[in-house]
């Protein structure tokens, strides 16, 4: 392995652990010439998976692209990186364990969408208003409404507070 630092390759591994996402190795290293550290990373090289979009194009899974739909649902809410990812980890493992190697995007999307719900239901809100292509204030009352539990529904309409008031 060639040091970022001063392009040698004459180094040794002082640490290796599986990274967070398990789906990988840490390799801690230090340069034997300049003395300094760094980190690399050892992966399985594997199979792409395909995720077939809904106009039939086919593009390969991108988890940063996951990651970064996530993170932009979960915005200004009380919601740690290390649990956004958790839910790209699970869903890339998922997806991985299935073997095939090609996913729809509704599969994707969906799955992100069940993790978003029991997570934080803003975020969920936010995510499925981007997916599913919300076209006005009515789609958002509707998801909202799926959201409420029935009874809680139900009280509102025998107090008067109907969604009309």
């Amino acid at each position: 392995m060639k040091c970022p630092y001063c392009g040698r390759l004459n180094n040794r591994v002082v640490d290796s652990r599986l990274s967070r996402s398990e789906f990988a190795i840490r390799r801690r290293r230090e340069c034997l010439d300049c003395m300094r550290r760094f980190t690399t990373y050892e992966k399985v090289e594997e199979l792409p998976v395909m995720v077939v979009k809904k106009d039939g194009r086919r593009e390969e899974f991108n988890r940063d692209k996951i990651l970064n739909g996530i993170k932009k649902a979960c915005e200004k809410r009380a919601i740690s990186m290390d649990q956004i990812e958790e839910i790209v980890d699970s869903i890339e493992r998922d997806f991985r364990e299935v073997n095939e190697k090609e996913i729809s995007s509704r599969i994707v999307g969906n799955k992100i969408m069940e993790q978003l719900h029991v997570l934080d239901d803003v975020a969920y809100v936010r995510f499925a208003s981007v997916y599913r292509e919300f076209k006005d204030v009515d789609d958002f009352i509707e998801e909202l409404k799926s959201l409420i539990p029935l009874e809680r529904q139900e009280t509102r309409k025998t107090n008067g507070n109907s969604d009309n008031d």
